[in-house]
């Protein structure tokens, strides 16, 4: 995903997180920061799936999968990346 998106894909997430539709996207920031991420980086990963999402939308020319974004904001978080890489 280009870096320039991920402002955009955030404002969306904001969006997402006050929205009586959405509200498994809050308890997901909930869980993350649980988890010990600080809220701008769980911020981030949700906008990343979020992007994912819509690259599938665009690529496949389909209607957004909510049930398939739910289920990527499930398995967060992302594993942690190894000091190697």
């Amino acid at each position: 995903m280009p870096d320039d998106l991920l402002p955009d894909l955030l404002a969306a997430v904001d969006q997402q997180l006050g929205s009586p539709q959405t509200t498994y996207v809050a308890g997901t920031l909930a869980r993350l920061i649980a988890s010990g991420l600080d809220a701008p980086a769980a911020k981030v990963q949700i906008a990343l799936c979020l992007g994912e999402e819509l690259d599938q939308v665009l690529r496949h020319h389909r209607a957004f999968d909510q049930a398939a974004y739910r289920v990527a904001l499930d398995a967060l978080p992302f594993p942690a990346e190894s000091e190697e890489e």
